[in-house]
């Protein structure tokens, strides 16, 4: 039996072209058509407009709606290729990881660093890389990228300008592509837990914090004052946060106690966070904070948004942090 892939774009800079204020989406599925075919060998293709934005101008409603519509169409093709800007491609990757619990087929997310309509572009490689892991019929979410496949919960953008864009973190690479061909590596893509569900409801009332030497606790109180019920900190080191002098750790304990989740990951992109180590992070243990370990801060913040939709239960919500639900963290 043919495989079929549905080509499903959303804009990105493999889709731009030249405008009046610089470069922005403009080239539809149609425009992209005879590239596209030319990289899937004997793949069926099909395409579809999902939208056309600089992927800064995603926002969590879209990744709803895009999610509902892979639902909708998903049993139709062997796989489906999401074309999609780079610079929040790792959001939506991770988001779509976990409102596509269990999918049953390939949803692969893929970009580039220049237009196709550029000769000298990464665009066309990594359409190739995407169509094809989409034709393996390796179930889950993945990033497509410079001849390597990453799980989508794990993937992160981590340089501006090189074709090498992206890296997974913390995570073995699911497939990769040289001489031999792509050579998938099934170890690395987490099995199927149950049966596919789409669960795409989310809180926006979350917010992500960098810490810096100096910075005052009482901007946890005006996030808990203006409504936010999630806050995701990226601390120094394995989780580290001051409780000497000002006493963060204790105004996270009053914000938990006021009824909002706090997270605490790294601010090091590479190994993860361990809040059982040191006095302040096992203070932070005692505030009630949850660990987010070795998820990428995409993951941890999307996961953050994704389970606030789903329960405002304490308890579960700290279930839900004690679980890896799509391989995106190392319990």
């Amino acid at each position: 039996m043919k495989k079929k892939i549905l080509i499903l774009n959303t804009g990105g800079t493999l889709s731009s072209v030249m405008k009046d204020n610089g470069f922005a989406p403009g080239l539809t599925t149609m425009d992209m058509q005879k590239d596209l075919r030319m990289v899937s060998g004997d793949i069926d293709l099909e395409m579809e407009d999902f939208m056309a934005v600089d992927s800064a101008n995603i926002f969590p409603e879209d990744w709803a709606a895009l999610a509902a519509r892979i639902a909708e169409i998903r049993g139709k093709y062997t796989g489906i290729v999401v074309i999609h800007g780079t610079d929040t491609m790792a959001y939506t990757a991770s988001m779509l990881s976990f409102m596509l619990q269990n999918i049953e087929i390939p949803v692969v997310l893929t970009g580039s660093q220049l237009s196709i309509a550029d000769p000298i572009a990464d665009a066309l490689e990594n359409c190739r890389c995407a169509i094809h892991m989409a034709a393996t019929g390796c179930p889950g979410v993945f990033v497509a990228f410079n001849r390597k496949v990453m799980l989508g919960c794990r993937a992160s953008k981590v340089r501006s300008l090189s074709f090498d864009a992206f890296d997974s973190i913390n995570y073995p690479l699911c497939a990769t592509i040289s001489s031999l061909g792509m050579q998938v590596d099934r170890t690395a893509i987490p099995e199927r837990k149950g049966i596919f569900s789409l669960d795409n409801q989310y809180s926006d009332r979350v917010y992500s914090l960098r810490m810096f030497p100096g910075i005052h606790r009482e901007v946890l109180y005006y996030l808990r004052d203006k409504g936010y019920k999630g806050l995701y900190i990226e601390a120094y080191g394995m989780g580290g946060m001051p409780f000497v002098k000002h006493d963060f750790i204790a105004a996270i304990g009053d914000l938990i106690a006021s009824g909002m989740t706090v997270l605490v990951g790294t601010q090091c992109r590479y190994e993860g966070s361990n809040l059982t180590v040191y006095e302040t992070g096992l203070k932070a243990i005692e505030s009630g904070a949850l660990q987010a370990r070795d998820m990428t801060a995409e993951a941890a913040i999307t996961k953050l948004m994704w389970v606030l939709g789903k329960t405002s239960d304490p308890a579960e919500i700290r279930d839900c942090f004690s679980l890896s639900l799509c391989g995106e963290v190392t319990c």
